[in-house]
């Protein structure tokens, strides 16, 4: 592999979470929004109750995506400028870190100003979760929990397949990620067909989680308790790739998360009692406002590290 696309990458890379920083998620007109509308309809066609057409549905989407990021690439094969720009563009596509933030922060500002029932509407738009009587405590749990995975799912996982894989990578981990969170929860229409969305979703997700962890130990506020965290509790996580995240950064801020947590309504209601990770008291709006500056500096580092690897491609020979 040549030095330009390589290098070109990594500062396409580096402009795209500059982009999302400054801007966000555009209000109108977002192409993650308009790939679920097209994974909707694809799902009116093709749904049936098996795991093999949920996974032809996946194949289908997720193939789909990736083609087009290879075919993105290749139009601008040769034109470092146009790389740049392009992956810059995938980049700032993909990545949710800023609108995270927001919303995180709206819910802190709600529990400081103790309007609990708005905490609990604002904190449902970052949890698939049932709010609705959810004390303070429970309302921050669940927003931590949020930062925690969001972050490795909407930040630092798609940054490691731009790294490894270009704009395919960026576009390709997207869109199965997006399919996970339409299709891949546990719910009576979705128990088969959402098989190979949740599965896939974990697989791509394995690395992003593992730096994410990596990297709130070396940057969290108690790097013992988040190793201690992350070594004893992160296995009992029903989530291969939550548990990483949620434990390291549960014991960097030495507060308690995991619980009673319930889901869906009606017929479809579950409540699970998940594992309790780290060992630290409820966490509250002060540990939300921790949380968000933890993960602010989990996120700079790794733009770094994919960077790094993006632009190490450059010391290899064609």
């Amino acid at each position: 592999m040549s030095g330009g696309p390589v290098l070109s990458r990594a500062l396409g890379l580096g402009l795209g979470y500059a982009a999302d920083r400054v801007l966000g998620d555009p209000a109108r007109w977002h192409p993650v929004a308009g790939f679920g509308r097209l994974a909707g309809r694809v799902e009116q066609v093709a749904y049936a109750d098996r795991r093999a057409a949920g996974a032809v549905h996946v194949a289908l989407l997720v193939g789909g995506a990736v083609g087009l990021g290879a075919v993105a690439e290749r139009a601008v094969h040769g034109r470092p400028a146009g790389h740049v720009l392009l992956t810059a563009a995938a980049t700032w596509t993909v990545l949710g870190g800023t609108s995270l933030d927001r919303e995180t922060a709206a819910v802190e500002r709600l529990l400081a100003a103790g309007s609990l029932e708005a905490a609990r509407r604002q904190v449902a738009r970052l949890v698939g979760r049932d709010t609705t009587s959810l004390d303070a405590g429970g309302v921050a749990r669940a927003a931590v929990e949020s930062v925690a995975e969001n972050t490795s799912d909407a930040v630092v996982a798609p940054l490691v397949w731009g790294a490894v894989a270009g704009v395919p990578g960026l576009l390709g981990h997207r869109a199965a990620n997006t399919l996970d969170a339409m299709v891949g929860h546990r719910s009576t229409r979705y128990a088969r067909f959402g098989w190979a969305a949740a599965r896939l979703d974990d697989v791509l997700n394995l690395p992003g989680s593992r730096l994410t962890a990596a990297l709130v130990v070396v940057l969290g506020e108690d790097r013992r308790g988040a190793v201690r965290a992350w070594r004893r509790d992160a296995a009992a996580h029903p989530s291969p790739n939550a548990g990483p995240v949620e434990s390291s950064v549960a014991g960097a801020l030495g507060v308690r998360l995991g619980g009673t947590t319930a889901y869906g309504t009606g017929a479809d209601r579950r409540v699970e009692e998940r594992p309790a990770l780290g060992d630290g008291r409820e966490p509250d709006h002060v540990d939300l406002a921790r949380a968000r500056r933890l993960v602010l500096r989990v996120d700079l580092a790794a733009v770094l590290v994919a960077a790094a690897v993006a632009g190490g491609g450059s010391h290899r020979s064609p």
